[in-house]
């Protein structure tokens, strides 16, 4: 890609300079030039010490002059004559090649390379020598949100979450497939999931609001370091198919907020199926109608407060104690006792996961 970049600029300066000039990579081939058919050419005066050296030399008729920001020279560009204006030509062009691939690098390749951390398509130990080259600052934080959209749309949702974080240097906006799209974004240290929340619900409001596009974002931890990246990135999946089990009424889901959702999403089926069984021995939760499950969920929800949830439920305390003598009595767990009101509880997720089947990452 960088060698369409410099042939455009040398397209252009061509007209300026009313010299031959070109690029030549560390294969020691013209990759762009003036003379089209000079292109895919082999340069005969470049030799691999040639990028090792700063100063220009001139060699059959040419100035030579490397560029680039790394310790070692990428490229060589040279410009047709040996005169002091061949070299002041050399130098501007130096300077422009070399602004120009900077630019590209950071915008294009620092997101390739982002991409392949959080999908894990690169080694471990490649991981800190291209942070370096591509000088990241693996002393910061940051968090990965998963943004995904249900219902399609003419818009381009990467185009406006990439306007509404235009710092390229901090944050990364990264296409994942048809529906996902990830945000890498620097945090502050010390900050919480709250602020994590309010950032993911500027996004959904903006696109609902706005473009009337329905998403839902996973959010991972806040993670030092490039490596840890692939962690934070797995953790906003898992709340996104998490959520869609457990909290289907929320579009906003944290990592850390998932509790033992989280631990029931990472259980073995056949170990959840002989766990609903073990519970219910004496009778299937299928047993139990959807009045019944109705009141289980308002008694939970009022921290097994009996008289609170018939206030709530509209119905006389005795009614409720009935109810909840019946599920005893089909069940052999009385939902009265802590411990037992536990066990259902996590039998009620458990029954709720199976019935869902996420996928897993």
């Amino acid at each position: 890609m960088s060698s369409r970049l410099f042939q455009s600029v040398v397209h252009q300066m061509r007209e300026a300079i009313y010299r031959t000039i070109g690029v030549i990579d560390e294969s020691m081939t013209v990759v762009a030039c003036s003379e089209l058919s000079w292109i895919g050419e082999t340069a005969e005066a470049v030799t691999i010490d040639s990028f090792s050296n700063p100063d220009p030399y001139t060699r059959n008729g040419y100035t030579y002059r490397t560029f680039g920001s790394r310790p070692r020279s990428e490229h060589i560009l040279f410009v047709e004559g040996t005169d002091e204006q061949a070299d002041k030509f050399a130098a501007l062009l130096a300077v422009s090649l070399s602004s120009i691939k900077q630019y590209y690098d950071e915008k294009y390749d620092r997101g390739n390379f982002i991409k392949n951390v959080i999908l894990d398509n690169i080694l471990p130990g490649d991981i800190y020598l291209k942070s370096r080259e591509l000088r990241f600052n693996n002393d910061v934080l940051r968090a990965v949100l998963l943004i995904r959209i249900s219902s399609r749309t003419d818009i381009s949702t990467f185009d406006v979450i990439q306007n509404l974080f235009p710092d390229k240097t901090k944050d990364f906006v990264i296409n994942i497939n048809e529906t996902d799209i990830a945000l890498v974004k620097e945090v502050k240290s010390g900050i919480d999931s709250k602020h994590l929340e309010k950032l993911a619900r500027s996004i959904v409001d903006t696109l609902g609001g706005e473009f009337y596009t329905r998403a839902y974002v996973g959010i991972g931890t806040a993670v030092e370091g490039i490596k840890e990246l692939a962690k934070s990135f797995k953790e906003a999946q898992v709340s996104l198919e998490v959520g869609k089990v457990f909290d289907t009424e929320k579009n906003i889901i944290c990592y850390d907020s998932l509790g033992i959702a989280r631990l029931i999403y990472q259980l073995p089926t056949t170990l959840c199926e002989m766990f609903l069984r073990e519970v219910f021995n004496r009778g299937s939760i299928s047993s139990l109608d959807q009045e019944t499950l109705f009141t289980i969920q308002r008694f939970f929800e009022n921290n097994l407060n009996v008289s609170e949830t018939s206030r709530k439920l509209f119905v006389h305390r005795n009614t409720l104690v009935y109810r909840l003598e019946k599920i005893k009595r089909l069940t052999g767990l009385d939902l009265r006792e802590f411990d037992d009101a536990i066990v259902f509880k996590v039998a009620l997720m458990v029954k709720k996961y199976l019935s869902a089947n996420p996928v897993k990452y």
